[in-house]
């Protein structure tokens, strides 16, 4: 010490320290409050940052307090030194650790509010919280005094041996990288892979790509091989689709009357359906004199999807409905067996009609 320590000096610094904790007390309070406020707005951005802030200022205020309880206590300059030092540090590492909840939470934001409808990319959450530590430590290192360029260089050396034997794991690495920033796939999109899997991407992290089937399993593909396949995007370029049903009435039907009462009941299922497309225009189109009916396809338009089935499922009922009541005749299948006299004819089904055909077996 310089000089003795009187009690002058213990009482400053006592003022000072209570300072500190006051002050991060009502800050604590205020942002506690801005906090309820940032809950009643759209962006959940604010949300993140006010929580950070949350995490930051008061230990600010406490390492401020105690920095000038130590400046007005008669320290050597070596303990001096040592003690704002261990407070920079301190400082650092907080400002660190909120700074990569922040980051995180910004990114998160994002990506979720771009996916659409489920999850998050954990890919971009991770590596930006991962960047954002390793500054903070790196400055730690700084502060401390330890020159970092030989660490930069051991790691550069280093690296290079961990890339050759992390080969696949970096392939996955950068292929999910490419397809978040291609936007060819995005969690919440459906997708179905030429191997035959299909399901939402729940998730594309460092590694995968996760997939969650309508019969709730979960299919995990490695990222690489997903950049590879080809696969249907049923989301993209828009998440609203068409889909087709066959029909098929008699030939003794009025076409003119079983197009209007078609419509009528595509206009009902758009309207009341959920998961249907109000403003769907109806479509029918004529198209195959078959040996029994006459086909034609109806277009119907869902939301996404998965939709597709419940609408399906009303629209065939309903049609069978209302198509009996009008009287509109869809053909059965049909086979007939003849027995002749020394002959027995026995009928075979016709490829791609429901109509049997004959075929005569002769005794000798």
């Amino acid at each position: 010490m310089n000089r003795a320590l009187t009690l002058d000096d213990l009482v400053l610094a006592g003022i000072a320290l209570a300072a500190g904790l006051v002050l991060a007390f009502l800050s604590r309070t205020l942002l506690r409050w801005l906090a309820k406020h940032a809950k009643r707005t759209k962006w959940s951005g604010d949300d993140v940052i006010v929580d950070a802030l949350r995490s930051v200022v008061p230990w600010a205020a406490i390492a401020g307090g105690a920095s000038a309880a130590a400046a007005v206590l008669p320290l050597t300059r070596t303990v001096q030194h040592h003690v704002n030092q261990f407070l920079q540090v301190w400082l650092i590492l907080v400002v660190t650790l909120s700074a990569a909840r922040v980051v995180a939470g910004l990114v998160r934001t994002v990506t979720q509010s771009r996916s659409g409808v489920a999850g998050s990319a954990t890919i971009f959450v991770n590596i930006t919280r991962v960047l954002v530590l390793a500054i903070g430590f790196l400055v730690v290192l700084q502060t401390l005094g330890i020159s970092i360029a030989p660490l930069l260089t051991a790691l550069g050396v280093g690296g290079l041996a961990v890339a050759l034997a992390l080969q696949d794991t970096l392939a996955n690495l950068f292929a999910g990288i490419h397809i978040l920033a291609s936007k060819t796939v995005q969690p919440g999109d459906y997708i179905r892979l030429s191997s035959g899997e299909e399901g939402y991407v729940v998730d594309i992290n460092w590694r995968q790509t996760t997939v969650r089937q309508l019969s709730n399993n979960l299919v995990v593909v490695p990222n690489g091989q997903l950049a590879k396949t080809n696969m249907t995007n049923f989301t993209r370029p828009e998440q609203q689709l068409t889909v087709l049903v066959q029909v098929g009435v008699g030939y003794d039907s009025d076409l003119d009357h079983v197009e209007r009462v078609t419509t009528e009941v595509i206009a009902e299922v758009m309207t009341e359906v959920t998961g249907a497309v109000p403003d769907h225009e109806p479509a029918i189109r004529f198209h195959t004199f078959g040996d029994s009916r006459i086909g034609f396809t109806v277009i119907l338009g869902v939301g996404e999807f998965s939709d597709q089935y419940r609408i399906k499922h009303e629209f065939i009922k309903r049609l069978h409905r209302r198509y009996r009541e009008e009287g509109i005749r869809i053909p059965a299948p049909t086979r007939s067996v003849s027995l002749q006299q020394g002959a027995v004819v026995i009928p075979q089904q016709r490829s791609g009609e429901d109509v049997a055909s004959e075929s005569a077996f002769t005794d000798q």
